[in-house]
């Protein structure tokens, strides 16, 4: 017997020592993530007015609650993006230790110093942009190490020295742009389809070492005395001359000639560019890193675009499910009428939106196919399809998936509006554009609507679109939007999600002919939640935690655009920091108001009405989709 009570405690010990192993191996020797001590590591080297990384705190566990911080889904850091938030200081070296980045984006702030050779070691890099910044010396030869990398910018900074010829072995990269900086000597043969190296007025492009450096010591090479001494005494000094100056046009001539030619040649094989169909702004879209499809290969992937691989259908196109020869699931956007400007602009914009948007709730543009006669967009299968299509199925979905879906879309929008540089406006936020991967989490999808905006610019447009239901008052009635829109069209997620329901569909259902928000008011006011919650819930969630979700729709739903919080303050409220003092506030607002009578029941919006001649106006306004 105390033999065998002897070899379970040396199994227990055993067992005990291989899990202290596993959870050791994922920390430091202090116990702490070393994901964690590489981010601090980097945020003690910045300076950070703005304090977009107050939330970085080295005493978590999980940085991929962090501002700025994109994680995978078992939790491994994989983004990391500043854009345009005015950080100086320096890039710390500890940036190498965070081994799993694919994606680094610092571009358009103050940062200063030499760029780390410690990125050479984060292998699975495929994104970095340091561009528009102060950084100094030279591109480190490290960088070369990166096979993985795809998009590379370091244009608009100070560096100095040569392109490391090691970077001719980087043949994964499809851009790369050096411009304006003070680099000098050769410039290697680079694979990248897109290279731009013009600012750069000490750079050679013979290719040879010895000829590069010595044309930049020497002034452009004229007959020198010597050479005229040498010519025969006979011959007249005016012949001599003219014989120079012929000689040199035709030089010139020819060097003009071979530039063209060279230019012709490397934008009809080289680049991939497309310009802007609105004649009034001839803009480039660079595409970077995404990959371009040949149209037999979507074809041979959707069956021929067979109608049994129909997943979706919107207005500007149908979406089907398919499978490429690696065995990758895709779902392939095939845009109708392509030659027409509005498939064009749908085309263009979302490539335009997503190659700037890149994080974990926003869904992914693999890549793209444009043909004489066919546009169409790659992105990747999302097995739970979308929110509205789930609400509807079998089983239900539970009380908590319901709060991740609500967090994670408001996270995604969060990235559009606050910290994606410019700012991106998605115009029809709804549960039919919020997709679901294989885990459930929520993806902000179809940026077909979406519009740039500036930093001191809101875009005013002369055709309101969007989805009846999901329309801010302001938009629908002067066709300005910003910001705020989207988060009024966010409010409405949140009743569809705690609902069941569309947002035209939960007030029918409660046989509501007046404003359904008020409605909705009244219900928060007189706690009478089960009224408004899914009934395939079976009271099964919690009545506190359903009351402060209604609390945020109303408040992201406020008639006057001013009134209504921004995504950041959305999310801390869904997070459970900040929605008592927001709600004590707007209640108390809405208290003097009405005292105040400054608005009268007329004049209140209600787009969520029974009335067949606004839904019929909206509708109309809105298109298919």
């Amino acid at each position: 017997m105390e033999i065998r009570k002897e070899g379970k405690a040396l199994c227990f010990v055993a067992l005990l020592c291989l899990w202290t192993t596993s959870v050791t191996g994922l920390l430091s020797p202090k116990g702490v993530n070393p994901e964690v001590q590489a981010l601090m590591g980097i945020k003690e080297a910045l300076k950070d007015p703005r304090g977009v990384l107050k939330n970085w705190d080295e005493t978590s566990v999980d940085p991929c609650i962090w501002n700025m911080v994109t994680c995978s889904l078992d939790g491994l850091v994989i983004g990391l993006g500043t854009p345009s938030q005015n950080l100086s200081g320096t890039l710390s070296p500890s940036i190498g230790n965070l081994t799993n980045l694919q994606l680094v984006t610092f571009q358009d702030n103050h940062i200063t110093g030499s760029i780390p050779t410690e990125l050479g070691k984060v292998q699975k890099l495929q994104t970095l942009d340091l561009s528009s910044n102060l950084f100094n010396g030279q591109i480190p030869s490290t960088l070369s190490h990166l096979k993985s990398l795809q998009y590379l910018r370091l244009n608009n900074n100070s560096l100095s020295g040569a392109i490391p010829s090691s970077f001719a072995n980087m043949t994964q990269l499809a851009f790369l742009d050096m411009s304006f900086n003070n680099l000098s000597g050769p410039v290697p043969r680079f694979p990248a389809k897109t290279f731009n190296a013009v600012g750069n007025p000490l750079i050679c492009v013979a290719g040879i070492e010895q000829d590069c450096f010595e044309t930049t010591r020497m002034p452009p090479a004229f007959p020198s005395n010597n050479s005229q001494n040498a010519q025969p005494a006979g011959r007249p000094r005016s012949h001599k001359i003219a014989l120079a100056f012929a000689s040199s046009l035709g030089c010139i001539c020819l060097l003009i000639l071979g530039f063209g030619f060279l230019l012709w040649w490397r934008q009809k094989h080289n680049k991939q560019i497309f310009l802007d169909v609105n004649e009034q702004h001839h803009e480039e879209v660079c595409l970077g890193n995404l990959r371009s499809f040949h149209f037999r290969e979507l074809q041979a992937a959707t069956h021929n675009f067979s109608s049994k691989n129909l997943v979706g259908k919107g207005g500007f196109g149908n979406v089907y499910k398919g499978c490429l020869r690696d065995g990758t699931v895709i779902a392939v956007k095939r845009l109708k009428d392509a030659n027409a400007i509005g498939g064009e602009i749908q085309f263009q914009t979302e490539l335009e939106m997503i190659s700037l948007a890149v994080h974990r709730n926003l869904l992914r543009l693999y890549g793209f196919c444009m043909t004489a006669k066919e546009r169409l967009l790659v992105y990747p299968y999302m097995s739970n399809g979308s929110v509205a299509s789930r609400l509807k199925a079998k089983p239900a979905l539970d009380w908590s998936t319901r709060k991740r879906i609500a967090l994670g879309a408001g996270r995604g929008l969060l990235y559009l509006h606050e910290q994606c540089d410019p700012k991106i406006i998605h115009r029809d936020v709804k549960a039919a554009n919020i997709l679901l991967d294989d885990y459930c989490e929520a993806v902000v999808g179809d940026f077909g609507l979406a519009k740039l905006l500036d930093h001191h610019d809101s875009h005013i447009t002369t055709a309101v679109r969007g989805t009846v239901g999901h329309i801010a008052p302001e938009y629908l009635s002067t066709g300005q939007s910003s910001e705020k829109t989207d988060v009024f069209g966010f409010g409405i997620l949140i009743l569809e999600l705690i609902s069941g329901q569309r947002a035209l569909e939960f007030g029918k259902a409660a046989n509501q002919k007046g404003a359904i928000l008020d409605w909705v008011k009244k219900i928060q006011h007189e706690k009478k939640f089960d009224v408004l919650v899914d009934k395939e819930l079976k009271n099964d969630y919690d009545p506190i935690e359903l009351e402060e979700m209604i609390q945020v729709a109303l408040l992201c739903t406020q008639n006057l655009p001013s009134q209504r919080p921004k995504m950041s303050e959305v999310v801390r409220m869904l997070e459970g920091d900040g929605l008592a003092e927001k709600w004590e506030a707007s209640q108390r607002a809405e208290s003097n108001r009405c005292r105040a009578n400054e608005f009268s029941s007329s004049e209140r919006y209600s787009d969520l009405t029974d009335d067949s001649s606004l839904l019929a106006q909206a509708m109309e306004l809105s298109g298919p989709r």
